[in-house]
């Protein structure tokens, strides 16, 4: 309970407490008859302590809406109308001073909400049939996360319907889908969104679908016309906050701070070191005493009443990139298309009148006196913060010091992992290019309980997000045009990879090139073509990356993160198999990846057989493939005995392997020598990558027999064998073909031609 507050009260909220509890059973059983019944059951967030229950028989509807009072102190929810495209926003907040919010009386009467029920919109738990938010679900590869359907547009269009004055203070809200398909996944932890300077809440707009989908979102709405203090916001979110906690104690809550928001979440952060918080910070205003506009501020506030119109125009050059928030909607290509481009900054740039009207000049010169006290007060308790926090920095930011401000919070923060976007302004989410969901789970960030799990919390990519990752490697996808090949089970060789199993467990074993070169083309092929995953065991080092306070920007390793690469550990393999996932492995690890001159296409293998026993426990699948092509794209002029020949670069190199995660510390000779370097490269034009995958070896069966540690070095052996041949069987195959250079590709081929499709060699 809140500390200095009177024990009658404490006992009221502890019996209202335990009323929700009884509710929530009550529901659950009646849902339990749902299916048996025409009786259909909605239920609200449980922040908002709300049950309603919709009774359908026949054509006769009757909507009975029940409210308790709860911690939080929220009373009936209103629906609200909105310009979301087939959404509507459902939202839930305090009316103490308002009998009517939205056509909801305060008595329990319904007005308004009426109209939405033929949508099924009131609460974000739905019951549709037999289906349930409860079922079994899962993330399927390439599922539509709806980036790109809503723009900075709506956001201007939604904000004309919300921004209507209602007497209402800060509520929270929750924007769902009209179809009900948008149900989080099973324990998804809840997020919660504070706004920038507009308040509205409306700031993950662009973010909304692919949110809903693994998290409990929950929006918070400052009215225009409210004047809440900051320390009353900060209790207020608190509130809500540890009411959550008590709900779910062993998931965290995500604080996601856009701004002002920043500063409201690192506060409530500060005061809340017992709950398991993950904080993100778009641009937190914390830096706002050293505001670019400080000199313009003074003029803002005393500007005439006849010049206020021009505020939105002005506040609309230093919020953001106009141009990147017209992008986001706008096809993604080579060529960008102009066209679209041009129109949406054109049916853009009018609605920035509408500004004028979420901040007129009042509510601008209050939010300039609470940006002060929130900067003033969040600063102060900087050293409280216990929590983990992802800081969101652009480097083009008009309004604040981003760029410094991070490096300052990262100094004075205890766990804090910068992200840099260097061309981005002032309202980060807004624009084009950044995908929030994608950010938190290149960066670890995503998690169901107090640690992040590599496999259990794993989210496969989206559409979008494979969209991307083919424009970041077009360039290198046209220069090698990769080729494809794989045996079926009478030992012929196909092009594609038709030859490998459909199901898993599988586990891919193969040669690792210099750097690692083949690996995004196999990624993004075995999506493409058999809508599988495969998850890429890398070097632990690579996950603990100590960026010292540096700013990082989302790095092409990150996207890799989001691609399934993991950290190789035993609990890691055993994860994969027991989810019968499709995990690649590359046992000359950084020694192959790293080698030296003239070791192109040589296998650094340990003895340890260990890999094929742990495949064999849960009857895996083992498929040895080699690759070539590096010899065709760089050639090798500075190696790891070239660089360590260096004065000060071999000390500075001896020391940081040392710090360092060792792998292989108890081996010798060759394999053992994982230090990690650059080398130094000269690259060529570019040939072509070629890709064989040998006939499937299957373990199912043979668990018994390799449990024989010279069994299972026989098999390992063989597989080792098996990579050799096919690396030997492409180097001499590829002579024969009449594309291998990307002059001859040009030469015969449209641009259009996708690479999977250029034609190669006959196997």
């Amino acid at each position: 309970m809140v500390r200095n507050r009177p024990r009658h009260v404490n006992r009221l909220y502890k019996s209202c407490f335990y009323s929700l509890h009884l509710m929530i059973k009550t529901t659950n059983l009646l849902r339990s008859l749902a299916h048996h019944s025409h009786l259909k059951i909605i239920s609200l967030p449980l922040s908002s302590a709300l049950i309603i229950i919709v009774y359908q028989f026949e054509s006769v509807r009757v909507m009975f809406v029940k409210a308790t009072a709860s911690i939080v102190n929220l009373p009936p929810c209103f629906g609200l109308k909105s310009r979301y495209k087939h959404r509507s926003v459902k939202c839930v907040g305090t009316a103490a001073n308002s009998s009517v919010v939205n056509g909801v009386e305060s008595n329990g009467k319904v007005g308004a909400v009426l109209e939405v029920e033929k949508r099924e919109l009131v609460g974000s738990k739905v019951v549709i049939g037999s289906k349930s938010r409860f079922n079994d679900q899962k993330l399927e590869p390439l599922w539509d996360d709806g980036y790109g359907t809503q723009s900075v547009k709506d956001y201007l269009d939604l904000a004309k319907e919300i921004i209507k004055p209602d007497g209402g203070p800060p509520r929270w809200f929750c924007a769902v889908a009209g179809d009900g398909n948008d149900a989080p996944l099973p324990g998804s932890p809840v997020l919660m969104f504070l706004p920038g300077m507009d308040g509205l809440g409306l700031g993950l707009i662009l973010h909304q679908k692919s949110l809903r989908k693994v998290f409990e979102v929950r929006c918070l709405h400052i009215p225009v016309y409210d004047r809440t203090p900051f320390i009353d916001l900060v209790t207020f979110v608190e509130e809500t906050l540890r009411f959550e906690h008590d709900l779910c104690p062993s998931r965290p809550i995500y604080l996601v701070g856009d701004s002002f928001g920043g500063c409201l979440a690192l506060a409530v952060a500060a005061r809340n070191p017992g709950i398991d918080l993950v904080v993100i910070l778009s641009n937190p205003a914390t830096s706002f005493d050293r505001t670019q506009l400080k000199p313009i501020l003074p003029v803002l506030e005393v500007m005439p009443d006849t010049l206020t119109a021009t505020i939105p125009y002005l506040l609309s050059f230093v919020m953001g990139d106009p141009i990147k928030m017209a992008a986001v909607d706008a096809e993604s290509s080579i060529i960008p298309n102009l066209e679209k481009l041009s129109n949406n900054l054109t049916s853009l740039l009018p609605r920035l009148s509408g500004l004028s009207d979420i901040i007129p000049k009042a509510t601008l010169s209050w939010k300039l006196k609470l940006l002060k006290s929130a900067a003033a007060y969040t600063n102060s308790r900087l050293h409280a913060v216990k929590a983990e926090v992802l800081l969101l920095a652009s480097g083009k930011d008009n309004m604040l010091p981003s760029r410094d401000e991070a490096q300052r919070l990262s100094r004075n923060l205890q766990n804090c992992k910068v992200c840099y976007f260097k061309d981005n302004g002032h309202t980060l989410l807004l624009e084009d290019g950044i995908n929030l969901l994608t950010i938190i789970k290149g960066t670890s960030k995503y998690r169901r309980t107090w640690k992040h799990d590599f496999v259990k919390d794993y989210l496969p990519p989206s559409m979008s997000e494979y969209t991307s990752a083919l424009q970041v490697n077009r360039w290198f996808q046209f220069a090698t045009s990769p080729v494809m090949f794989s045996t079926l089970e009478d030992g012929r060789i196909v092009r594609g990879l038709a030859g490998v199993p459909d199901d898993g467990p599988v586990l891919l074993v193969g040669y690792h090139m210099l750097l690692g070169l083949e690996l995004a083309p196999l990624i993004l092929e075995f999506l493409r073509e058999k809508n599988v995953i495969v998850r890429g065991m890398a070097h632990p080092a690579l996950f603990k990356l100590n960026y010292n306070n540096e700013l990082h920007e989302f790095s092409y390793f990150d996207l890799m993160k989001v691609f399934g690469a993991l950290p190789v550990t035993p609990s890691n393999f055993f994860k994969l198999f027991s989810s019968k996932s499709f995990a690649l492995l590359y046992p000359g690890g950084a020694r192959e990846a790293l080698h030296r001159k003239g070791e192109e296409y040589k296998l650094f293998w340990p003895d340890q057989p260990e890999f094929v026993r742990m495949a064999a426990k849960f009857g895996a699948t083992i498929v040895p493939f080699g690759a070539v092509g590096e010899d065709d794209m760089a050639e090798l002029i500075l190696d790891y005995d070239d660089v360590m020949k260096i004065p000060v670069l071999n000390d500075y190199l001896r020391k940081t392997n040392e710090q360092g995660i060792r792998l292989r510390s108890e081996m010798e000779g060759e394999v053992a020598n994982q230090d990690f370097y650059f080398p130094g490269i000269l690259p060529k034009v570019p040939g072509r990558l070629y890709y064989l995958f040998g006939k499937p070896i299957k373990t199912e069966g043979r668990e018994n027999m390799l449990k024989d540690r010279e069994n299972a070095k026989e098999l390992y052996m063989q597989i080792q064998s098996e990579v050799e041949n096919s690396m030997a069987y492409l180097i001499k195959k590829r002579e024969d073909d009449p594309n291998r250079g990307v002059v001859s590709r040009v030469i015969n081929q449209q641009l259009s031609t996708p690479v999977h499709q250029v034609p190669t060699f006959e196997p």
